[in-house]
């Protein structure tokens, strides 16, 4: 054998104080991760099992899918939100994201008169505007060589 077995022996202690410093990196990791993702989740889980707890009757909530509704009937697990004039949805009670301060959704309404525009209908009059512009300068533009050929 080329190493002593009393040389190899006395190597032995020195690696098991090596292999505390070797854990010491991943206790740094685990606490970095505990406090950056796991408490912090845990945070906003607690807070949303209170505000699910303190959902009432007339409450203004948005779902997570994005609707906007007040509360008109809480019960155990589901609620029933009002979205407009006569329509009601029912959904999970969990399903509610976030509560609105009292009267959110009056300032959000839309008016109620007329004909509304729609995106895709000022978009297409917006068009006809420089199409309309697009064939006065091409009729200027034909005027005025008629003009010089004269």
């Amino acid at each position: 054998m080329l190493i002593s077995e009393a040389f190899a022996q006395a190597a032995a202690p020195a690696e098991s104080d090596g292999s505390l410093m070797g854990l010491l990196p991943l206790f740094g990791i685990f606490l970095i991760f505990y406090f950056l993702l796991i408490r912090p989740q845990a945070k906003r889980a607690k807070e949303h099992k209170l505000l699910i707890e303190g959902l009432q009757r007339g409450d203004e909530v948005i779902t997570n899918g994005g609707v906007l509704g007040l509360l008109t009937n809480v019960s155990e697990s589901y609620v029933i939100v009002e979205v407009g004039p006569n329509n009601e949805i029912t959904v999970l009670k969990t399903s509610i994201q976030t509560l609105l301060p009292k009267g959110t959704l009056k300032g959000i309404e839309p008016p109620k008169s007329g004909k509304r525009k729609t995106a895709k209908s000022n978009t297409a009059s917006q068009e006809d505007k420089k199409a309309k512009e697009a064939d006065d300068v091409s009729d200027n533009d034909d005027d005025a060589k008629s003009k010089d050929k004269s």
